[in-house]
């Protein structure tokens, strides 16, 4: 056995203790990531503006548009790119826009694997930043146009669990995060996206709920892309 002298035993236990450090840092709570961290979701998460929730007073669907706009005028319903998008397996009917079958393996808010039959659907499409959440902090004094354009943007929708999503209802992160904690920090971080491309407000309580999710993630990255913030001129909604 090679003994060690003095300088090399010291030498060792910094290695390892600073080791210890950087691998403990890796962890949070949804489990562990690289180091390093960009903090580009929590930048974004205090670019946006506090308010308080105005009331919902004149809220209703369809000052959202007609539901499921074709926007990116693609021939194909926004529900059915979204299921083709995040479904497994999928089939159709008709061509290549109706789907009729897929799997959602694992649904995010859930972790369950779930399939998906048209017509007798367990599968919704959720509005990540739900319509009257959004109309309460800022969308109520918005163009039909942009409306529009945020009930029908990709970013801001995800096929999930049906039953899972009708807890939901219209709530924020202060009031509802999904189940499966693994996927908390996806889901914050397309909130704070969604809300930052629209200029959507958030409550104090709010902006404290996501930053505490975040914590745990600080290599989250922030999620981009989706339609334009402007629905073409042909939509029309009330």
């Amino acid at each position: 056995m090679t003994r060690l002298r003095g300088g090399a035993v010291a030498a060792a236990i910094v290695l390892v203790a600073v080791a210890g450090c950087n691998t403990d840092k890796t962890k949070g709570a949804s489990g562990p990531g690289k180091a390093g961290g960009g903090g580009a979701v929590l930048a974004a998460v205090d670019s946006l503006t506090v308010k308080g929730r105005a009331p919902k007073t004149g809220y209703s669907r369809d000052r959202f548009g007609t539901a499921w706009a074709d926007t990116d005028s693609n021939s194909c319903d926004t529900r059915d790119d979204v299921l083709k998008r995040d479904l497994k397996a999928v089939k159709f009917t008709g061509g290549t826009c109706k789907v009729t079958y897929g799997l959602l393996e694992p649904d995010p808010y859930s972790g369950k694997d779930i399939t998906y039959r048209r017509g007798a659907s367990q599968v919704d499409i959720d509005h990540v930043v739900p319509l009257s959440d959004a109309w309460q902090k800022g969308a109520e004094y918005w163009d039909a146009s942009k409306r529009i354009a945020l009930a029908n943007d990709p970013l801001n929708l995800i096929a999930v669990d049906a039953s899972t999503n009708r807890g939901k209802g219209d709530g924020d992160a202060a009031t509802w995060l999904p189940p499966n904690t693994a996927y908390r920090c996806t889901y914050v971080a397309h909130q704070v996206a969604v809300k930052k491309k629209y200029g959507l407000w958030v409550t104090a309580a709010e902006k404290d709920a996501m930053k505490k999710v975040l914590a745990g993630c600080p290599d989250q990255k922030l999620p981009t892309g989706g339609n334009p913030t402007k629905a073409p001129e042909r939509f029309r909604a009330r």
